[in-house]
């Protein structure tokens, strides 16, 4: 979630340059910790 929050925010800042961008494709990569320990995406 905080990964669409900053891209939200930097759509924000970039959107008097182009109103049209779009953004896509926000995945999860790696992550490590908390309850379900390490994940790595399979390629």
């Amino acid at each position: 979630t905080a990964v669409a929050v900053a891209g939200l925010t930097i759509y924000d800042m970039c959107k008097a340059v182009d109103r049209g961008m779009t953004m896509k494709a926000i995945r999860l990569i790696e992550k490590t910790g908390g309850k379900s320990g390490h994940y790595l995406k399979s390629k």
